[in-house]
Order: C-alpha cells, then structure tokens, then sequence
C-alpha cells in the first residue's frame, strides 16, 4: 500500500463523503416517504431492525477486527500478514450468513406475525439476505483499506453507492407502484441490493488488483498464531457489543407501535406516528453523524497502531482532538436542528409532527455522537469487553423506559429513554478510558467551553427566527440569516472562552508520560 494519508486527511475526505452520503440519503429519505406513505414508512423501518440485528452478528465484529488487526499488520509492515486476515474474515462471514440465511428462510412469516407483528413484512424479510452478504463483503473490504490508511478509493466507491441505492429504489417504486405494503417494502430491499452489489463488486476488484500489483514477500515482524484466532478476539465482544445495541433498538422498534396501541392509538395511528418519529425526526437529527462516523473510521487505525506502537502521548492527542472535533461540530448542529429542524422538516416530509420530539431525542443524539468516538477508542485500545458490558447495561436502561413509560408518556417514554441511557453510556465510556486506557482529557475545552457556546448559540437564533418569522420574512431566507448569525456567534463565544476553534493546546508532554492511576503507579514502579 501506499504510504498512509495523514489523520487531518483521512477525517477530512470521509467527512466530505459522509456529507454527501447524508444529503443524498436525507432526500432519498424525503422523496421515499413522499412516495410510500407515512403508514409504508413504518412498515420499512420496522424490516430495517431485523437487518440491523443480523448485519451486527455477521460483519459489524469483524469489520472492526479487520480493520484493527490490519493497522497493526500495517504498523509492522506486514502487508501479507494483513491479506491473510481479510481472506478469513470473508470465510467467516460466509459461515455466519449461511446459518443465519437458513434461520431467516425458516422463520420469516412466524418472524414477522409474532416477534415483528406485522405479517407485511414477511415478504421483505428474505430479500435481506443477499443484500446482508454484499453488505458484509462491502464493509470489510472497506475496513481493509481502512487499516492500511486509505480512505481515497472507499470514499469514491461510497459516493456511487449512495446515488445507486437512491435511483435503484425510487426507480423500482417509480415502475411498479402502486403496490400493497408488502410489495412496497420488498421492492425498497431489492433496490437496496442493487447498490451493495455495485459496490462489493468494485472494492473487492481494485483489492485484487493492488494485491497483484504489490505482490507483498512475507515478513517475520507479523503476529504469531492464527488469522482466525486474531480476528476473533476482537470481533466477538465488539460484535456481541453491536448485537445487543442493535437489539435494543429493534426490541425498541417493534414494542413502541405495539405499546401505543395499548395507550389508545388505532393501529394505523400508531404505525403513522411510528414512521414520522422513525423515517422523518431521527434522520433529520442524524445528518451530523456523517462527521462522526468519518471522524471514527479515520482514528480507530490511528489508535490502534500508537498502542501497538507504544506511542502513549500521540494516544492521547489523538483521543481528545476527536472529542474536540465532536463539540465543536455536532453540537452548534444540533442547536440549529433544534431551533429550526421543526419547521424545515415539516416542509421537507409533508408533516408537522417531524419537529415534536426534537428537542428531547438531540440530548441523546448528541450524547450518542461522543459514546460512538469513545467506543472507538475503547476498541482501538483493546477494551471491548469493557465496551459490551456498558451496550448491556445501558440497553436494558432504553428498553426499560420503553416498557415502563410509554403507555403514560407515548414517544416522550423512547425519548428519555434515549437520553438517560445515552448520558449513562458516556460516563461509564469517560471512566474506562480514563481509568484504563490511561486517557488525560481536558474537559473545558474539549466538551464544556463548546456546550455553552451551542447553548448560547440555540438561545440566540430561536430568538431570533421566530423574531423574523413573525415579522413576514419567508421561512428559508430566516433559517439561512438565522444559522449564519448562530454560527457567528458560536465562534465568538469560543474564543471569549479562550478556546481556538482551529486547534487545541498542546497538552504537556511529561504529564502524558507520567502514570495516570494508582494502579498504574504501582506497575511502573
């Protein structure tokens, strides 16, 4: 491969991706629920966490593994070693599908009449699969270049992927609607498909390709033992991690229509409410996880070499510009989604109720943001089991409020449920990384400084837009005159505070190197 782009690069290439990929799926999102129905919307996103749980137990795991264990191949100049780890992360990801393929097969009409309730989505539910297997091929060859510090030729592949999958799917709806509601989320999986075949076939050709091309001799610095026994070692925890968020979510998913309806909603009224609060809010308040998920890929093999390495103080620069990076982003993001998401969304889905519940779920969408960088860097730092055993606690917190609250509260009981558990998920994160990967993290600057200036920020231009609004100006010339003045005003409050917006401070180099905890002392001596 060739020499490894530098961090600022990486994070900066996979951001401007991951904003387009967001953009484009925002609106595929927006012309698909224009098409579909609010009522269709709910069906799809009921299908979509069945894939979710399956995709954690057949790639999520070993995605992070291939790209771990590649950068530490990489970090010894072993470039064999790390074709050897790809080739049987691809054997044991057929192995898994095969099983879980058969179970699908097996199961999709009591699956969906009993565990999903609704028999609809029986039909869509074998389509899944063969998008699961390109999905899985997909993500770990992507995670391979990621390893290796290439972010270029899976950025490119992203990009196609993205106006493939939107043009598959309108396309298909656009030929053979109008369809009943199974058809209708049958036909979006297949056209799903289409743009996860387009992008398997592609990665895993320009893999062959610089395979061939650098014809890499074997080292004797690689690690010693098995491919399998290395993958694994990662990939079970982090996948049993991603397994239990992801049946959280779906437990979540398929309880709250079900729950409405026993707090007084028709079954149509809930499966409505269900698709604005799933297919409309959320993925307004998740566009900035483009910068996040960016940020992650690009400092997951950053960190994973400094502690192959030993490189203690670049660890832990590495640790809080991410968090850095997150503040200063996601937060003034989220202080503008709040303030003027409502009235945008509901212009952009054809719905009023988007902008309900934006307020409570941006707690946890922001809090979500930090615990996705500090899951990153547990598993960077070989702390996964650490990482499962706090998605375990904090999923039982979410299902908690669900089953408890939501006959009394209705959506506002998922809400808070997302909020408590996400602020549970960050302390526990902080504490490990502290305690354990021996992290110094300097908190004004790094999350309170930039909160406050959000606050400040979010205060100051609902005040201001409804100032406006009320005043006859038109809604998009006051949100863009709004956000430009919040923006400012963002940047201004950091730098009262005394806090560069471009960069951080460097920290000093002989704390870094100095032992963080008790214990820690008691080794070093």
């Amino acid at each position: 491969m060739k020499e490894r782009e530098s961090f600022a690069q990486s994070a900066f290439l996979l951001t401007v991706v991951g904003v387009f990929t967001q953009v484009v799926g925002f609106f595929y999102r927006m012309m698909l629920s224009r098409t579909v129905g609010a009522e269709n919307m709910g069906l799809y996103q009921l299908v979509m966490p069945v894939y979710a749980v399956l995709q954690s137990v057949a790639v999520s795991g070993l995605a992070v593994a291939v790209c771990n264990r590649t950068a530490a191949e990489a970090a010894r100049q072993n470039s064999r070693g790390a074709a050897r780890l790809l080739h049987t992360a691809l054997w044991l990801l057929f192995a898994v599908w095969a099983a879980l393929a058969a179970a699908v097969l097996l199961l999709a009409q009591p699956l969906a009449d009993r565990v999903l309730g609704d028999g609809r989505t029986a039909l869509a539910l074998p389509c899944l699969l063969p998008c699961l297997l390109l999905t899985g091929v997909e993500n770990l060859t992507k995670n391979y270049f990621y390893g290796f510090g290439e972010t270029r030729i899976p950025a490119a592949v992203e990009l196609a992927e993205q106006v493939i999958r939107a043009a598959a799917v309108l396309g298909l709806l656009w030929m053979l609607m109008p369809l009943d509601g199974a058809h209708t989320v049958a036909v979006i999986v297949l056209g799903m498909g289409v743009s996860e075949a387009f992008s398997s076939l592609v990665l895993t050709l320009v893999r062959r390709a610089q395979q061939r091309r650098l014809n890499p001799r074997p080292q004797q610095t690689g690690e010693a033992g098995s491919p399998r026994r290395a993958l694994l070692r990662i990939a079970l925890p982090v996948g049993f991690t991603a397994l239990l968020g992801n049946l959280t979510g779906s437990v979540n998913a398929i309880l709250v229509p079900q729950l409405l309806v026993l707090a007084g909603y028709t079954a149509s009224g809930a499966m409505e409410a269900f698709g604005v609060v799933f297919g409309m809010t959320l993925p307004l308040l998740n566009l900035p996880f483009a910068f996040v998920n960016a940020l992650s890929l690009s400092v997951l093999p950053r960190l994973t070499e400094c502690c192959t390495l030993g490189r203690r103080a670049e660890l832990n620069r590495y640790i809080e510009t991410a968090l850095f990076s997150v503040s200063l982003l996601v937060l003034p993001l989220m202080a503008l989604l709040v303030t003027l998401g409502g009235d945008v969304g509901a212009l952009l889905f054809h719905d009023s109720r988007v902008g309900e519940l934006l307020l409570p779920l941006s707690f946890g969408a922001a809090l979500s943001a930090y615990e996705a960088v500090l899951g990153t860097v547990l598993n960077g730092a070989g702390r996964q089991k650490q990482g499962a055993a706090i998605s375990l606690f904090c999923g039982g917190v979410q299902l908690g409020c669900t089953l408890l609250l939501t006959g009394r509260l209705g959506f506002y009981a998922y809400a808070l449920g997302t909020a408590v558990s996400s602020l549970l998920g960050f302390w526990l994160r902080v504490r490990v990384v502290v305690r354990q990967a021996g992290a110094e993290i300097r908190w004004f600057p790094v999350l309170t400084a930039p909160a406050l200036s959000a606050l400040l920020m979010g205060l100051t231009v609902n005040l201001l837009y409804r100032s406006l609004r009320g005043r006859g100006t038109g809604l998009w010339p006051a949100t863009l005159l709004a956000a430009l003045v919040g923006c400012a005003l963002y940047l201004a409050a950091l730098l009262a505070q005394g806090v560069n917006p471009l960069r951080l401070p460097a920290q000093d180099s002989h704390s870094l190197n100095a032992p963080h905890s008790s214990r820690q002392r008691k080794r070093s001596s």
